[in-house]
């Protein structure tokens, strides 16, 4: 019942430093700068080069940055230690506030508690809805990533789904190992299959390979936009009648689900997280506001399916959806 509410209630209403591609001013709609004193903030994620969906992160980054008068210093890699190593650069420089994913959150604990304790202001966005709390944070922008994978499995379960293959491109993520295992939850035939996100080709080979030696798989469930893409691509190799359903969008992927190569996404609205994550520290910095009162901001799980896929194709045009 929880699950059925969330997605419900959101249904529409809803990594090296560079990422993937550069952002320009032009990527998201203009607002007046705020006059508050020029602020820095850290932006820190765990993405990995080329992964589309941190561009999006990263414009709602800036657009929040560009209205707030805040110089906007991003920086990501994919590594747990490297990333909190960048957290501990971001505290040397003294930034003015922090915004970072926890995907790894053993690893990133101590630096993210010493910039509290530095009076460093931290907001955790994307990854880490399970431990952002015990660190100092002051608020979490995403999805519950369980409650989400949840969502997908009864989505699975009412399409008809007899097996499922979910495939995990980063192992020891904790939100992607909760997609799946929430996925699972729900619906029971569902395989773990690991794969090397950062090399696509393998990736594709990987999941053809799992749908010759399985061609009980009538359904492949990815974790991210381009996998989604690749995974088209292996279930045409293979030969199989599988469906691709997946978490997350992209322009591509939208026009995927257009076209009925892919049948739905699940969408956390990732230029939100970025928007409110840096958002949120200005306001804290000159208002002394604390969005969410204490609990997780909610972006999703939304489905984005042929049902409604319209309603944000001109936006995944802007590169914003």
């Amino acid at each position: 019942m929880l699950v059925t509410g969330a997605v419900a209630a959101l249904a529409l209403a809803a990594c090296s430093s560079g990422g993937g591609k550069q952002s320009t001013d032009q990527d998201a709609p203009a607002a007046a700068a705020a006059d508050t004193p020029k602020m820095t903030v850290a932006f820190i994620t765990h993405a990995a080069p080329g992964d589309t969906f941190w561009d999006l992160v990263r414009k709602g980054a800036e657009a929040a940055a560009r209205k707030d008068n805040i110089d906007l210093q991003y920086q990501s890699d994919p590594d747990g230690a490297n990333q909190a190593n960048l957290v501990q650069s971001a505290i040397d420089k003294k930034v003015d506030g922090i915004a970072v994913t926890l995907a790894k959150p053993d690893a990133m604990k101590a630096n993210v508690e010493k910039a509290a304790q530095a009076g460093v202001p931290v907001v955790a966005l994307n990854g880490g809805i399970d431990a952002w709390k015990s660190m100092g944070v002051l608020g979490y922008f995403g999805q519950d990533e369980r409650i989400a994978g949840e969502a997908a499995g009864e989505r699975l379960k009412a399409d008809g789904a007899k097996k499922a293959l979910c495939v995990i491109q980063e192992q020891g993520h904790v939100g992607l190992e909760a997609r799946c295992d929430g996925a699972k939850s729900a619906f029971s035939d569902m395989e773990k299959i690991y794969v090397t996100g950062t090399d696509m080709p393998s990736v594709q080979a990987a999941i053809t390979s799992k749908l010759q030696q399985d061609p009980g798989i009538d359904h492949v469930l990815t974790l991210g936009a381009p996998f989604a893409m690749t995974a088209v691509k292996s279930v045409k190799d293979a030969g199989t009648s599988a469906k691709v359903v997946t978490f997350d969008t992209n322009k591509e992927l939208v026009s995927a689900i257009k076209d009925g190569q892919v049948e739905w996404a699940v969408d956390q609205q990732p230029y939100l997280q970025g928007y409110l994550a840096v958002d949120s520290l200005w306001l804290y910095k000159t208002n002394g506001n604390m969005i969410g009162g204490g609990q997780a901001t909610l972006t999703g799980p939304a489905f984005i399916d042929k049902s409604n896929v319209a309603a944000v194709e001109q936006f995944a045009g802007n590169g914003t959806r």
